[in-house]
């Protein structure tokens, strides 16, 4: 649920990006509406996707997928030039995301650094035992 709620911000990051253009610095009411709602929503969506999805992957698809769906929306309206270059480029950010999707997420750096304490106190975990030597 948390990657779908993603895609869908996504998608709603291209649409408010479009929309700031078409604004025309929110001099214009209904693309000024239109930004206002969609960065609403891509911002809360973003947001609960995070709940379940790491940050620094939830923001780098958010970011990958808005941004390729701008500039594919930009070039199949003709306000930006089409070429297999920017074709190579924009294949790569997809499967870019597809990989993060499918990679293993792996431990937090926090968890990786812990000591194994084996239900010890925490505080008790680096010393040695009190009682050792008695």
């Amino acid at each position: 649920m948390y990657w779908l709620i993603l895609l869908i911000s996504s998608v709603l990051e291209a649409v408010w990006a479009i929309a700031l253009s078409e604004s025309d610095g929110f001099s214009r009411p209904v693309p000024t509406i239109v930004f206002a709602v969609a960065v609403t929503l891509s911002m809360i969506g973003l947001g609960y996707a995070m709940k379940g999805i790491p940050t620094s992957v939830a923001y780098t698809v958010w970011v990958g997928v808005g941004a390729a769906l701008t500039v594919t929306a930009s070039m199949l309206t003709g306000s930006e030039e089409p070429s297999p270059l920017k074709l190579v480029f924009l294949a790569g950010i997809i499967a870019c995301v597809i990989g993060l999707k499918f990679a293993p997420a792996g431990k937090p750096a926090a968890e990786q650094a812990a000591p194994e304490t084996s239900g010890q106190d925490p505080a008790r975990a680096s010393t040695p035992s009190s009682d050792a030597g008695a």
